[in-house]
């Protein structure tokens, strides 16, 4: 792909309005992780209420992430055509929906369509936040905004929990009644329509994305947006090389991605692989069966607030380190540290279940120095996730792609991370049953691969203009060539 001489100085100073509507888009991911976590105290609860087979539960649990792959593949068509601000108040307004309906639900089917409902909603919410505040934000401080997407997820995950035991605590337990005759699980999910409130008026009040107004012909829109919000000096430059970058076709489709890689170009599968690899680690399988590690080691499973609670705040404050490295670093860099953190992380825990023992209940059970050296290799994991997989793949899914598929490409990324999550959730208590040392040694595996795929596919984007973004995955800066990375 051709590019255009660079813009006249990239502005240096960050602008306290783009930091605003960076967190106001962020809100989305806030949603994300929210959405996607409240079910985890209502789980038993559920069960309960609806005399549920473990199979029938584990579907209402997952269920969310189908509908996440499909509101993500939809959601860059629908940002192309009608605006990246009016795909985000759908968004809020499916989370609202969702939140009612889950909370009201009389039976296990119509929750698990709500779930599906709030799963599209999450799924676009995926997209739009990452390609919006790349589109918004000065290529100087891209990083640290993009990966505001991910710390607004992990505080949503966070939220989530902590909502989800002082409802539980207040009412005595999640199937007991809580206020207006609702137990509290309903209450659980009724929670997120007041984020989902939030979300949407925000979104509201937010700027349309300077490159779709470009698309759609209004430049003095754009150029006033680029000047106030991004501290553009010259945005009528910037407007010419973000119209050249689109290209002559102005109908975004599918078919701007297309290449001569297995059909398409060698950066979109570079996204695809990013997202899939960022599951296949397994990262999810510590959030969503971190009770399995905890008890193994010797806690009761009445302390699970407590250790989900330290691993929530561990993601916390690696994502905080996260964000303040990605734009002096690169991403690239933090992305191999990440790797080969979480490879040896992993690789701990396999070895320390190799050396578990089980009772006559089928209990696994981590005795002295390799329970010690199990906790503290499944925290260091989550270190080096949040530090460095959990955030950087959101912000390269942001700016990697070109600005005539940028949308659309990313959309097919995060719906490819969506199915990868599902795949890994559901497969992870077959994996345990064969061992949980294949499990673990299978997502170290995973881990060691990844190393080697930022070696050899993945670009370094810190710096560059989105209008400088390539088709081709091989195509480094000369900085990124420079540093040897």
């Amino acid at each position: 792909m051709t590019t255009q001489s660079s813009s006249p100085a990239a502005p240096q100073r960050l602008h306290g309005r783009v930091v605003a509507i960076s967190i106001g888009a962020a809100l989305g991911g806030f949603l994300f992780g929210f959405d996607s976590s409240v079910i985890n105290g209502a789980v038993d609860a559920i069960e309960g209420e609806f005399a549920l087979s473990e199979a029938v539960t584990g579907f209402a649990v997952a269920s969310a992430l189908l509908g996440c792959a499909v509101g993500a593949w939809f959601a860059g068509g629908l940002a192309n055509r009608y605006g990246r601000i009016r795909v985000m108040v759908i968004s809020a307004i499916l989370f609202f929906l969702s939140a009612f309906g889950s909370g009201f639900a009389f039976g296990v089917w119509d929750l698990i369509g709500w779930r599906i409902l709030g799963g599209l909603a999450i799924g676009a919410a995926s997209v739009i936040a990452p390609a919006y505040i790349a589109e918004v934000a000065p290529a100087t401080f891209r990083g640290r905004l993009g990966s505001l997407q991910q710390m607004a997820i992990v505080l949503g995950i966070f939220a989530a929990l902590l909502s989800d035991e002082v409802f539980a605590s207040t009412a005595g337990g999640a199937s007991e009644e809580l206020w207006l005759g609702l137990d509290a699980w309903r209450w659980m999910f009724l929670a997120a329509a007041v984020p989902a409130l939030i979300y949407g008026l925000a979104a509201l009040r937010l700027p349309e994305s300077p490159r779709y107004l470009v698309t759609k012909h209004e430049d003095e829109k754009a150029a006033q947006i680029l000047e106030d919000y991004t501290g553009e000096t010259d945005p009528h430059h910037k407007i010419a090389q973000i119209r050249f970058s689109l290209g002559t076709d102005e109908k975004r489709s599918m078919r701007d991605l297309r290449g001569s890689a297995l059909g398409l170009h060698p950066i979109v599968w570079t996204g695809i692989l990013l997202s899939m690899f960022q599951q296949f680690v397994g990262i999810n399988v510590i959030f969503y069966y971190s009770t399995t590690l905890w008890k193994s080691v010797g806690f009761d499973e009445s302390d699970a607030f407590t250790t989900s609670t330290i691993t929530s705040l561990t993601n916390i404050v690696a994502t905080i380190i996260a964000i303040s490295l990605v734009d002096r670093i690169g991403r690239r860099l933090l992305l191999l540290i990440g790797s080969a953190g979480m490879f040896v992380s992993l690789a701990v825990m396999a070895i320390a279940f190799a050396n578990a023992t089980t009772d006559a209940a089928g209990e696994t059970a981590l005795e002295g120095a390799w329970a010690t050296a199990a906790l503290i290799a499944a925290n260091t994991f989550v270190v080096f996730f949040a530090a460095s997989w959990g955030p950087v793949v959101w912000v390269l899914l942001g700016e990697m792609f070109p600005n005539h598929m940028r949308a659309t490409a990313l959309a097919v990324a995060a719906a490819a991370q969506w199915i990868a999550n599902f795949l890994i959730t559901v497969s992870f208590p077959g994996m345990a049953d064969i061992s949980l040392v294949f499990a673990y040694g299978f997502y170290a595996t995973m881990a060691l691969l990844s190393f080697f795929f930022v070696l050899a596919r993945v670009p370094e984007t810190r710096g560059v203009e989105l209008e400088d973004m390539r088709d081709d995955a091989n195509a480094h800066t000369k900085e990124d060539a420079a540093a040897g990375i």
